[in-house]
Order: structure tokens, then C-alpha cells, then sequence
């Protein structure tokens, strides 16, 4: 495991303490009611999960005067399958409370994207209101298959994210059906979108692959999904662009094309 992924999961295991001593999950279940029967079917054919994300501890600062429930509103009349909302604080400057207003104010899916490390986490999400959630596959290690299992009771859908075959290997034997292959190497923050084209492959038919990072224009798009990409999960490019709308459409046009 990477200083920095070593640092972040540390980071949120203490603040999971103080989650838990404000809300306890007794109350959050109280709260959030009984789980769905079973997660959300993901979207046919090719999908754009757009992303909120103030800052990023590789680039900084990005949009940190944005608000979650107005931008998760505009990606969804975009046309954005889901919205990925960042709720890690210390690096992404993301709150708990980003997910809740984006679950309040999207027609479509939320994911709860952070360093889950605590069940906790896994029931914070569904109460906030999300049905999607992020698991790192090298994060997690041995406990994957039951971080997997755990979501799904909870009726979330996760989303396993590899960076290298090992991973990938992890996140198949643990039974993913939707896998995230992370262009962003976690160790030193660089982004190859090579690291996509080499895992895609690799991917067995019956389960989706989402390219996540690096994503900057709609050729990107389509080139990867002609790949064999089913899911795009765009952050940077939409909170840096003057017009996150109009690019989320074309980059959605690009994924829904037949590859």
C-alpha cells in the first residue's frame, strides 16, 4: 500500500471514531430505513459517471466554492448515468452532507466515493442516500469479498477499483461485477490511461468496466470504449470546464455510441 493511501486510510479511520460519536450507527439505521432488496441495475450500454470534487491532493484546489446538490442537479440533466460525490474531507474537502444534497437533488444514482476502511461507512452511505459506493481493491486486501458482500446487504452496488492486474484478480475472485480500473497510480498520484487499455482485457464478459481518471474530451471517450470500457467516471475535466454541461453531453454521446 501506497505513504499516500496509508496516510488517507489512517486519516479516515480516526474521523470514523468521531462519525460514530456523533451519529452511532444505530441512528443512522434508524434514520435510513431498511435496506433495498437488492442494489441498482446499472444502466445498458455505455454510461458517464460524472464527478463532484473540490480539490485533489494532486492538482489542489478545483472548484471549492462549488455546491453539491446544484451540480449533481446539472450532470443528471446532462445526461449522467450516476454522480460520483466525494466525501473524503482532509484531501478532497468533501462532507458527508455533499452526499445527502446530491442524492437529494439527482434524478439518477449517487456514489459515495471516500476510503471506506470502517463498515460504518457502508451505512453512512445508504443514509446519506447514495446506492453506489467506492471499494479500493489494495485498500482493502482480504477484506474485499466482505466489504462486497456487506454493500450488497446494504443494497448498494460497489465499485471496486484496481490499478494493477493483482488487484484486478482480487476484485474478480471477490465476485465485482462492476470494476473500476484506475488510471491513477495511488503510489505517486500520475495518471497513464495506458493502465486502462492494458487491464480492459483483462475484464471477463459479464462484468462492466469503468475507466476512472485522465479523462479530459469525448475521443477519450469513444476510444475507450471501442475498448471495451462500459463506464467513464469523469471528475477534474467537468469541475475545471467553463461549460461542465456541455462537455458531460458530448461525453456522453461518445459513451452511449455503439463501440
Amino acid at each position: 500500500m501506497s505513504a499516500f493511501l496509508q496516510e488517507a486510510a489512517q486519516s479516515r479511520r480516526l474521523r470514523v471514531l468521531e462519525d460514530r460519536r456523533k451519529r452511532p450507527e444505530a441512528l443512522l439505521r434508524r434514520e435510513a430505513g431498511p435496506p433495498p432488496d437488492r442494489p441498482p441495475a446499472l444502466p445498458p450500454g455505455g454510461f458517464v459517471v460524472a464527478e463532484i470534487k473540490r480539490a485533489s491532493p494532486s492538482r489542489g484546489p478545483l472548484a471549492p466554492e462549488v455546491q453539491a446538490g446544484p451540480r449533481a442537479a446539472l450532470y443528471a440533466k446532462a445526461g449522467a448515468a450516476a454522480v460520483s460525490v466525494l466525501r473524503e474531507p482532509d484531501f478532497f474537502q468533501g462532507a458527508v452532507e455533499d452526499v445527502r444534497e446530491a442524492a437529494r437533488a439527482a434524478s439518477v444514482p449517487v456514489l459515495y466515493k471516500d476510503f471506506v476502511v470502517d463498515p460504518y461507512q457502508v451505512v453512512e452511505a445508504r443514509w446519506a442516500g447514495a446506492s453506489w459506493i467506492l471499494l479500493i481493491a489494495s485498500l482493502l486486501g482480504g477484506e474485499l469479498p466482505h466489504y462486497i458482500r456487506y454493500a450488497r446487504q446494504e443494497g448498494l452496488l460497489p465499485l471496486v477499483e484496481v490499478h494493477r492486474e493483482v488487484e484486478l484478480e482480487a476484485a474478480l475472485a471477490a465476485g465485482a461485477s462492476l470494476v473500476g480500473i484506475n488510471a491513477r497510480n495511488l503510489a505517486t498520484l500520475e495518471v497513464d490511461l495506458g493502465t486502462v487499455r492494458r487491464l480492459l482485457p483483462r475484464v471477463p464478459r459479464g462484468v462492466a468496466a469503468v475507466a476512472e481518471s485522465g479523462l479530459s474530451s469525448p475521443e477519450e471517450v469513444g476510444a475507450l470504449r471501442r475498448l471495451g470500457a462500459r463506464g467513464f467516471l469523469v471528475g477534474e475535466a467537468l469541475m475545471r470546464s467553463p461549460d461542465p454541461g456541455g462537455l458531460l453531453r458530448e461525453m456522453v454521446r461518445a459513451a452511449e455510441a455503439e463501440p
